[in-house]
């Protein structure tokens, strides 16, 4: 059932998107982007950076709750009880100070096998720290705070709003090039002869062209985006080193790399990909990789660099 809630979620996510953005297009005043008489350059720029932006920011903003409602996170109570669920609300706590955070952020857990923890949230005053029962059953104190440590930097560092940025502007840029590239093609193709009708639509081939040219600018859009992604992970490793300490940090990716075959199987969704604290990817396809080989990470670590 875990599947159909995700897919019913994502969905409504859709669903929300789409609504939104349309009702934000009517507001601001852009209009058809194809017209009888040609492209309406001013509106085309102004309909890519409603939807790429638009959509990245939704997202963004509904990160919390959707991961909650995704990954069955639950939030603990700053008062329980439990001796467990209170050192590691205090170890967020003290990382989160250490971090410089305006606000602490929320702490949760959520039952999976897999190893894993992530930080997600719109911004550094309301995020959401959450780790799995399998990281807590199968990390020592000093490894569970190393963890902790890599993802309170991550909010410190603002990286969940930098790469919705990002992924706005690649969007953006995809939707705009594809469009503009593949109406100039059905141009020139087929010269002076008019084949567009008086609504201003567009043949069948400019529409493929647009497709075509929109997943390439969308794959290599995606190489840059892994390419920082890369990047803030092996800069969080360094803020989690400060915070919880360099041993504690490289205890922490030497515990990740013994239980990296550990795979929950609901959680391989594009969905929740970005969620993870450590990545797959060899040959072409780490291009692709949002996180660095962990070889590499603990290297880095240990000689002291970013």
């Amino acid at each position: 059932m875990m599947w159909l809630k995700r897919i019913f979620l994502f969905a409504l996510l859709n669903v929300l998107v789409i609504f939104t953005l349309s009702t934000l297009l009517r507001v601001l005043g852009i209009g058809p982007y194809l017209t009888a008489y040609g492209m309406n350059y001013s509106h085309l720029m102004g309909f890519c950076l409603v939807w790429g932006m638009g959509g990245a920011f939704i997202s963004l903003a509904l990160s919390r709750v959707m991961a909650k409602w995704m990954m069955g996170v639950k939030v603990i109570d700053p008062m329980t009880r439990d001796s467990d669920l209170q050192e590691l609300l205090q170890t967020v706590y003290r990382l989160a100070k250490g971090a410089h955070l305006p606000a602490m952020p929320e702490v949760g857990i959520y039952d999976s096998p897999e190893v894993n923890a992530f930080a997600t949230g719109p911004t550094r005053s309301s995020a959401l720290v959450a780790v799995s029962t399998g990281l807590l059953r199968r990390m020592n104190s000093d490894e569970v705070e190393g963890v902790l440590g890599h993802e309170v930097s991550h909010i410190a560092n603002g990286d969940m709003v930098t790469m919705t940025l990002l992924q706005g502007v690649v969007n953006a840029f995809a939707m705009f090039l594809s469009r503009a590239i593949a109406f100039a093609i059905a141009q020139g193709m087929r010269g002076d002869r008019e084949d567009r009708d008086r609504s201003g639509s567009m043949p069948v081939s400019s529409l493929l062209i647009q497709m075509v040219l929109e997943v390439v600018f969308m794959l290599l859009g995606s190489m840059v985006i892994a390419w920082f992604s890369r990047y803030r992970e092996f800069r969080a490793d360094a803020g989690g080193a400060k915070l919880a300490g360099r041993d504690s940090m490289v205890r922490a990716l030497q515990a990740l790399r013994r239980h990296f075959d550990l795979v929950d199987p609901r959680e391989q969704s594009s969905a929740v990909q970005t969620l993870k604290i450590s990545g797959r990817g060899s040959g072409l396809m780490a291009l692709f990789a949002s996180h660095p080989p962990l070889e590499e990470r603990i290297a880095r670590l240990q000689a002291g660099g970013v």
